[in-house]
Parts: C-alpha cells; structure tokens; sequence
C-alpha cells in the first residue's frame, strides 16, 4: 500500500498530466467515457443537495481536484465556496478557473488552514476511499467534523460495501459498517444515502464474478474514444434511471450526513 507521501507524488503527476474528467475518474476508461458517468454524477448531486435548500451557505469543498463539484455549487446558489486539494497541480487551475473562490493547497486529514465551524456546509467527492491509511481516514472525518458547524452539513461519495473490505494501493474500498462508525465518532449522523452510479463505475460491492465480468466487458467498449464515447452514450441513459430507481447501489453512493449540535 501507498504511503501518503507517495500517494500525494501520484496525484500530483496524474493532475499535472491530465486535469480532465479522467484524470479524477475512471482513469482506464478514458476521457469520452468518463464525461458521460460525470453527467450521472451531476445529476444526482445537483438533485439530491438542490433539495436541502443551501442556497446562500458557505461551502468548503475538499479535494476540489479540476472543480467540478465547486461549479455545481455556483449553480445550486451556494454563498462563499473555498476549495482546497493535496495537489499543487489542482489548486493552480483552480485559482484560474474560479477567480472569485479561495482555493489553498490542503489535505483531507489536515485542514488547519480553516477555523473551527468556519463553515455551514462541506463537500468531499470521490476522495475518501482514496485515502488508503486508516487513522488518516479517521482524521479526514475529525477534521471534517471541527470544519462544518454544529447542524451544519456534509456531503460525500464512498462506497459503501456490505461485503468484505477491499484494499487496494490507491484505494480502500470500505464497509459501510465503518464508515458509520468512523463519522459517527467524528460527530455525524448519516441521514440520507442514495445510489450516485449503478453501472458504469467497478462494481465493487457486487459478487467477485460480476465485477470481473463487467470490469472486462467496460474495458473493452472504451478501448478506443469513439466506443468510449458510444457505449457511455448509452449507459448513460440507463444509469441515469436506474440510481432513481434504486436504494443501494453496487458502486458509488451520495451521503449527506448531519454535524449533531452537542459535538
């Protein structure tokens, strides 16, 4: 596994390299195929927050990586919104691509450039399960949880296994069991969770033959860009209904979770 100081090297040089959607996502599915799961993506962010009402709420969104999540908060109305990451890479772009939001090099498990309850709400997307070392992880959600105010908001992507644990040199795909326990003794109560994709990401929550199969058959209709293009196209379509339609999800799922008021 990793060491931090490794992991930070590896995401410096893949943002440097590639500060696109496939740079943050899918890496191996290519760029045509990732824009359409990012649409997926969009979808249910800007449905699922648009319904909380925040508009007008200072915002802190963590590893902002090319700011995607830092634009739908500009859309769902959010006052102030700073953006921080563990990239040197990211930050720069993004200081140019949002001049009138903050953005500062931090990472998740240390975010001691912001006060205690600095913040009504915090965003961390497609990050968490990215930090491979336990007690960093824990220390992601302690910080977290000294960031955003008492019954202030926090919403975050992970994959929440109700199967055994997955680790790997870049990721930890964690049991939805700690991932509870880990934010509930940093002070949150996870009070909504929704699917965020169904079927074009790993299927790392579902049976060891099916993840294999559909990783083999993802990685063949994205072996060019056109086919990525296409077959995102149409996945699109049916993801799109289905994380609609379902509670759980085999993939990525949305949590918001709740800062409790006497933490």
């Amino acid at each position: 596994m990793a060491t931090h100081s490794e992991l930070r090297d590896f995401w410096e040089h893949r943002l440097e390299g590639d500060w696109t959607e496939s740079g943050v996502g899918y890496r191996a599915l290519g760029r045509p195929f990732n824009s359409w799961m990012y649409k997926v993506r969009e979808e249910v962010f800007l449905r699922e927050i648009g319904r909380l009402g925040l508009g007008g709420a200072s915002v802190l969104d963590v590893g902002s990586g090319t700011g995607f999540y830092v634009g739908l908060w500009d859309r769902l109305g959010a006052g102030e919104v700073t953006g921080c990451d563990m990239t040197d890479a990211a930050v720069e772009r993004l200081r140019g691509r949002f001049p009138r939001h903050r953005f500062v090099r931090q990472d998740a498990s240390e975010l001691d450039a912001f006060g205690r309850a600095d913040f009504d709400v915090a965003s961390c997307m497609d990050v968490l399960f990215h930090i491979t070392d336990d007690d960093r992880y824990a220390s992601a959600f302690v910080q977290l949880g000294r960031v955003v105010r008492p019954g202030g908001t926090l919403i975050i992507s992970e994959n929440c296994l109700q199967r055994p644990e997955q680790r790997g040199e870049h990721q930890v795909n964690r049991t939805l069991e700690t991932i509870t326990a880990v934010a509930d003794k940093a002070g949150f109560d996870i009070v909504h969770r929704v699917p965020m994709l169904m079927l074009m990401n790993a299927q790392v929550d579902a049976s060891l033959p099916w993840r294999k199969v559909w990783g083999a058959f993802l990685r063949a209709v994205t072996l060019t860009g056109p086919t990525g293009w296409l077959a995102g196209a149409a996945l699109y379509q049916v993801d799109r209904r289905l994380v609609r339609g379902r509670t759980e999800s085999p993939t990525t799922e949305l949590l918001v979770l709740e800062r409790r008021e006497d933490d």
